[in-house]
């Protein structure tokens, strides 16, 4: 862990390194996913194959890349009712959270009369990627096929990483089958990518991809913009908390140490505190809580590249590094905790006072958790069903309201040397 303290000389300097992006532009992992790419687009369902035994150590010849019924059947007996009740209760809230946020369509007319509008269709094939490998994310499954199902998408097709011996997780398995998947790959990393965008002889092009995943499908998503349009940049998990003297060290350092969890080492997690007392307690925690987890090597590689203690001089500065931080989640355990958020305008999302954890809008509280990373905040808002919809624009003139706009298209089209566009209009009228 790296602390920083606002009287240190080179505290600007320490910051900017501490506020930097990690992976979203990585140029070695730019290269190796270009490769990537390439491979598949010139390859094929055989790319994939390839790659699959490659990375995931699993042979996946093209007819077994797709999920079958069989499989699917099987792991719907297996799903015990703890998890059956868990995805349900989960499920109410993502899809009660989703449908408020649906675009419907909408006509007006203009000052010449004329009805104008729009209209919103869900796109009808989307890919939507769920990571696997060391902590397969069920609850990404909710937090994706549920809005593309909210949004009445038709085809639905999930990819998802495969076990040296071609299997997925059973409870994995289970929540996409029932959220909606219409079809199911047993296939990661940047090649799902690349075969959803590119398009095989197995799986069909799909029109915008969506989901998080490391940072080699994060980079595949951000490569493919063009061939496909995809949701956010959503990459390796990261997590700003917030506080002042109020926050509890222990919830605080819990908080940090779930995020730090995931397992790739591209994980950054800060504390932003006023408080001294609170950076150091924190500091404590960490050490006391991390050795009890199960997972403690992976989150040691985080502790030891990508944690922050920060202490600043005042809230206002707390703020203003949140800002230009942009994490994905932001937490924040101060005094009017509603007022002080209201500044914070960068991140993915914002979880108030000391009894909002993180980990509840990873799983249950309803918004979906898949939320831009690596400052990509600043520029992209977190996943909502209206991604899922497409916009068109609908213009309805009579005869009466195009005599009305004529005069305005004639001096326009006359301005920009276009006389045809002019004629397109006047013609109607002769």
């Amino acid at each position: 862990m790296k602390i920083l303290r606002y009287d240190h000389p080179s505290f600007t300097e320490q910051i900017c390194e501490a506020a930097a992006a990690s992976s979203l532009f990585d140029e070695t992992i730019e290269e190796r996913a270009r490769g990537i790419l390439h491979e598949v687009k010139t390859g094929g369902d055989a790319a994939l194959a390839a790659l699959t035994l490659r990375f995931d150590k699993a042979e996946v010849p093209p007819e077994r890349l797709a999920v079958t019924k069989p499989e699917l059947v099987a792991t719907s007996l297996s799903a015990d009712d703890a998890l059956r009740s868990a995805l349900a209760v989960a499920r109410k809230n993502i899809e009660a959270f989703a449908r408020k946020g649906l675009r419907r369509n909408w006509r007006r007319k203009n000052a010449q009369g004329a009805w104008v509008g729009e209209k919103f269709d869900p796109f009808r094939r989307v890919g939507i990627y769920i990571p696997g490998g060391t902590a397969p994310l069920v609850s990404t499954a909710l937090m994706t096929i549920t809005l593309a199902k909210a949004a009445g998408c038709p085809e639905i097709v999930v990819c998802t990483p495969c076990a040296s011996n071609g299997s997925i997780n059973p409870a994995l398995l289970h929540a996409v089958n029932t959220s909606g998947a219409t079809e199911i790959y047993r296939i990661g990393g940047a090649q799902a990518i690349a075969a959803m965008a590119y398009g095989t002889k197995t799986i069909r092009r799909v029109q915008k991809i969506f989901g998080p995943g490391n940072a080699y499908v994060s980079m595949a998503k951000r490569l493919l913009v063009g061939h496909v349009a995809i949701d956010l940049l959503a990459g390796p998990s990261d997590l700003l908390v917030l506080a002042d003297d109020t926050a509890n060290p222990k919830f605080a350092a819990s908080d940090m140490l779930a995020q730090a969890e995931h397992g790739s080492g591209h994980e950054r997690v800060w504390l932003v505190t006023t408080s001294a007392k609170i950076l150091t307690a924190v500091e404590k925690e960490i050490s006391k809580q991390l050795p009890k987890l199960s997972r403690r090597a992976l989150i040691q590689r985080v502790l030891d590249r990508n944690v922050w203690l920060i202490q600043v001089a005042g809230v206002a500065d707390a703020v203003a590094l949140a800002n230009q931080i942009a994490p994905e989640h932001c937490e924040v355990i101060t005094r009017e905790a509603r007022k002080v958020s209201g500044g914070i305008v960068t991140a993915g999302a914002i979880f108030l006072g000391n009894w909002s954890p993180t980990v509840l809008g990873d799983y249950i509280a309803g918004p979906s958790h898949v939320l831009p990373t690596d400052g990509a905040g600043a520029s992209f808002a977190g996943l909502t069903v209206d991604q899922f919809q497409r916009r068109t624009s609908v213009v309805e003139y009579n005869h009466t309201s195009l005599k009305k706009a004529l005069k305005g298209v004639k001096k326009f089209a006359e301005l920009e040397g276009l006389d045809a566009h002019g004629q397109s209009a006047g013609v109607r009228l002769k």
